[in-house]
């Protein structure tokens, strides 16, 4: 009788039913190993939750009083009848892919990745595996980004018009992850200030050694008299409220890889929006894929069926997994084809 493959797929959730866990479960369950601390991946309501140490803080800030642990990249670990360890995955600080083995046969699961380094989250290392379970927002050619200096340099200009016009610079960014991106990633020329959801991640961050800039929480004095010229890092839902008025007509801005697509741009009726993307690109998933030597792929969230069959092209042995991930991903409601 053929034994059960080393992962497995329900409706709560990736399962080993050797181990007895699942991997990013989106139903509570009595043990979860979590790849990183965006809300679509790590959910309240689990008994055991296992992530990287670097990724712990963050996941306890936000889901409060939980059983969890954390474990070194690279630590092996027994649980039951299979082997796991978490590998970095470059998305935000702590992300991880988590790698399963059961009797020499491998599979990895790849949470959200990218493979460029931003010099804040932990590199992406590729692993080697015989079945990779990837993301595939972004799964498509025509998702091509930039190196992550040259957007940089482009945000960097826009904010020096801006503030040579005596405007503030408003730039939205998700408050895990991509905030703190931006903010390690834009070169200095004035004063940064936060939104409060960002500058709570900024304080658990710096506490647990990554480098940050300084920045200035904003609060009630604080607008466009007091720091003429400043760029402003806020969560996307804070564009077009009232929370923006202290900085009188500012320039708002969008940092996502939707941003590639002018429609999207148009719709949110941005004047200026920069590719900037936590998840690997077009190019990025397939030098991911090739990297691992695996012949089996299963792709969960994004553009699943194109790029399955262009897997299948490949000469892969191609499936989907259908997820409940996407809640605090870079996929707008209205970004749903190409």
């Amino acid at each position: 009788m053929a034994r059960e493959p080393v992962l497995t797929f329900t409706d709560r959730g990736i399962f080993c039913p050797d181990g007895g866990f699942y991997i990013d479960p989106w139903r509570p369950v009595d043990r979860a190993l979590i790849t990183h601390g965006h809300s679509d991946h790590a959910r309240w309501g689990h008994g055991d939750y296992l992530c990287t140490h670097q990724a712990l803080p963050v996941i306890r800030h936000r889901l409060g009083d939980i059983r969890i642990s954390g474990i070194a990249y690279g630590e092996a670990r027994r649980i039951g009848g299979v082997t796991v360890s978490f590998h970095p995955a470059g998305h935000v600080p702590g992300s991880a892919q988590i790698r399963v083995e059961r009797e020499g046969e491998v599979w990895v699961v790849s949470g959200d990745y990218k493979v460029e380094p931003d010099g804040l989250a932990e590199a992406f290392e590729p692993v080697p595996c015989h079945a990779f379970i990837t993301e595939c927002t972004f799964g498509l050619p025509v998702f091509r980004w930039q190196p992550q200096a040259q957007v940089m340099a482009e945000i960097s200009t826009w904010w020096a018009k801006n503030a040579a016009e005596g405007r503030i610079s408003v730039l939205a960014g998700y408050s895990f992850g991509k905030a703190q991106r931006l903010i390690a990633g834009i070169p200095a020329q004035g004063p940064i200030l936060t939104h409060g959801a960002v500058e709570e991640i900024n304080q658990i961050l710096r506490a647990q050694g990554y480098p940050l800039p300084d920045t200035t929480r904003v609060t009630a004095d604080i607008g466009a008299k007091t720091h003429p010229g400043a760029l402003v890092i806020a969560p996307p839902s804070a564009l077009g409220t009232p929370w923006l008025r202290r900085f009188g007509q500012p320039e708002e801005a969008f940092a996502s890889g939707w941003m590639a697509l002018r429609g999207i741009r148009r719709r949110r009726g941005l004047g200026s929006g920069f590719v900037v993307s936590d998840h690997a690109d077009w190019q990025g998933l397939n030098d991911a894929i090739r990297a691992t030597g695996c012949d089996r792929v299963f792709a969960t969230h994004g553009y699943t069926a194109p790029f399955r069959r262009w897997l299948e092209e490949q000469g892969y042995q191609a499936g989907i997994v259908s997820t409940e991930y996407g809640e605090e991903t870079e996929d707008p409601p209205e970004a749903t084809s190409p």
